[in-house]
């Protein structure tokens, strides 16, 4: 069953986003050179560099993703932020001086001049390759959700999100893309914040805040700090302070996505003021929409919530041969429904006897999780009957042997909850980035439905703007513009950068239209980033610290830790070895810098030995 928007969402969501893309190519209309148009003419304050920066990484996976990751397991996942602070300080004091004072467009300059221009040019087609997907995936996350809640057609959806975007990112390059990004961010926070009260408000009278925060946290949800060592758990203390801190420098640091943003700054102190802003709130904001996450799930522990919050897929298992087995787990999340709401308002009132009645909840919260895990599996058995029947023949060849404790045994037992598990991540079955706008749709009044759309599609054109803007700057000056024989003036390079903006749009919404749900989308983007933002990073900081090391050992090293980081990646999504990928990015700075100056200390004995 599809939503129908009132004329009074369609109006509010058609004015933001006409406004913010009409105010942006007015605004910024006509750029001469490429100072003002790949730079913004450097006159961008602290406070629109702040702004600019936080919207960029805020897209809307943001929102759809960080509050159905806070539905589903909790506040933890801000853990995954701590070590951003660290890394403005740090690029405060390194990186932002020496890219002033080498007056530099794109990160990547500093490295021809410090290596060469091969090792320029690899680090920039690394960027292009990661940064190119992501651009993909910011645009298709909502439009994949938005299609199959309201019935819009995906491939239009892309394209509309995509053409808008292109129109004044394509018009005014960087200073459009800064400028549309502080409205945005205000359509951001009105919007949560209007979420979060409203929420709070459909939390039953006599369920105070305090005792809503206390329901959270009887089924685990309000455990924000994580301190242990163990590798199974994705969002530590540890991993956001260490992974976290270099994925943060790579990102902010090396990634022209962002380095853009604040190169665009009226002087060095502007520049270093906006990236602390950032710093300083970005921990805050996630906070809060973890927050807003939390309490949508207090609200569905006083109302029914659907197995799964993709009615389409519900449709599609109630009329499949599943059907029976579905309802059966209905009518039991039915029954968990009631007992979990009395003992939620017991919960929230009880001056004694709490722990008991807390594991009493925490005992249905693991019911209900199994429930919606059962759901997964029922509706991917409807979805894919062949997934159904090796399912079928796999557990029939485990119930036909009578050692349970043998070896063959137990691989076909761990072949079968692999199986099991992985129902959970398919498309149709996925539901977590779902949660929070089913919810909008749903429960929040006319009016502030269309204002909620409008954060999710400012959130996507604002990060997908950025990231055009930034993938056609390095096109344009360190390929194209370094491999110019002859110098075809300021207007040339405008109008070449252009182009290369108006291609990568194409290519982001292409990308788009051929795009899949991850287990958690938020996630796959960190994931996409982790692959290659170690190995940058490392590249970075070999030439900022290790003088010694010449270009031919960096470019070499580069290319080796790629490899190794896909392998060591692909390893730990088939099981072979764990590794949560927020270490991937500190694996792949260590591992660049030892090979560079391995391969730099052989070469320097070979040259020796031969002289």
């Amino acid at each position: 069953m599809h939503q129908t928007l009132n004329w009074i969402d369609w109006t509010v969501l058609a004015l933001t986003l006409l406004t913010i893309v009409g105010y942006g190519t007015w605004k910024t209309r006509g750029s001469k050179n490429v100072q003002d148009y790949v730079r913004g003419g450097n006159t961008t304050k602290w406070w629109t560099i702040g702004l600019s920066v936080m919207a960029t990484q805020a897209s809307a996976i943001t929102f759809l993703s960080t509050t159905g990751q806070a539905f589903s397991d909790g506040m933890g996942f801000v853990q995954f932020y701590f070590g951003l602070p660290i890394a403005m300080v740090i690029i405060c004091m390194v990186f932002i001086p020496l890219y002033h004072r080498l007056n530099v467009y794109t990160a990547y300059e500093f490295l021809e001049n410090r290596f060469d221009l091969k090792t320029r040019s690899l680090t920039a087609i690394l960027f292009l390759i990661q940064r190119g997907l992501a651009a993909g995936i910011t645009i298709f996350a909502p439009a994949i959700i938005l299609s199959v809640l309201l019935g819009w057609n995906i491939v239009t959806l892309n394209v509309v999100i995509g053409v808008l975007v292109i129109i004044y990112t394509v018009s005014g390059g960087t200073k459009a893309v800064t400028v549309t990004q502080k409205q945005q961010m205000f359509v951001i926070f009105a919007g949560m914040f209007a979420a979060l009260f409203v929420v709070i408000d459909l939390i039953p009278d006599d369920v105070s805040f305090k005792e809503a925060i206390d329901i959270a946290g009887a089924t685990g949800k309000m455990e924000v700090l994580d301190f242990s060592f163990d590798l199974e758990n994705r969002y530590t203390v540890w991993t956001g302070l260490i992974g976290g801190t270099f994925l943060m420098l790579s990102y902010f640091g090396t990634d022209q996505s962002q380095v853009q943003r604040y190169l665009s700054g009226k002087s060095m102190k502007e520049m270093q003021m906006g990236l602390l802003f950032n710093g300083l709130l970005k921990v805050p904001m996630q906070f809060f929409i973890l927050l807003v996450g939390v309490m949508v799930f207090v609200f569905y522990q006083f109302n029914p919530a659907p197995l799964n919050f993709i009615d389409s897929s519900t449709q599609l298992v109630l009329e499949s041969p599943y059907g029976n087995e579905y309802r059966k787990l209905q009518e039991e999340q039915s029954i968990l429904f009631e007992k979990k709401k009395d003992l939620s308002l017991k919960f929230g009132k009880a001056q004694s006897d709490k722990s008991r009645i807390k594991s009493e909840i925490a005992i249905l919260d693991q019911k209900e999780k199994s429930n919606r895990a059962k759901s997964k599996f029922l509706i991917k058995n409807a979805i894919d009957p062949e997934y159904a029947s090796n399912y079928k023949t796999l557990y029939a060849e485990l119930e036909s042997i009578s050692n349970k404790e043998s070896q063959n045994y137990q691989e076909k037992l761990q072949a079968l909850n692999s199986m099991y598990n992985d129902a959970a991540k398919d498309t149709l079955t996925n539901d977590r980035d779902y949660m929070f706008i089913r919810f909008i749709l749903n429960h929040l009044p006319t009016g502030l439905i269309g204002l909620l759309l409008a954060v999710i599609l400012s959130a996507a054109m604002s990060s997908t703007a950025s990231e055009i803007n930034a993938l056609a700057t390095i096109t344009s000056i360190d390929l194209y513009g370094r491999n110019l024989k002859e110098d075809k003036g300021e207007s040339h390079m405008v109008k070449v950068t252009k182009w290369f903006t108006l291609g990568w749009g194409v290519i982001a919404i292409i990308i788009a239209c051929f795009a899949n749900l991850a287990e958690n989308l938020i996630q796959l983007v960190n994931i996409i980033g982790s692959i290659f933002y170690g190995n940058v990073l490392g590249i970075f900081l070999l030439a900022f610290f290790f003088k010694v090391v010449k270009g031919q050992a960096v470019f070499t090293a580069a290319l080796i830790t790629q490899v190794i980081i896909i392998i060591l990646y692909f390893m730990d999504n088939e099981g072979v070895i764990n590794l949560p990928y927020l270490w991937l990015n500190l694996i792949g700075c260590l591992v660049v810098i030892f090979i560079a100056n391995l391969l730099q200390v052989v070469t320097r004995n070979t040259t020796i030995k031969k002289a």
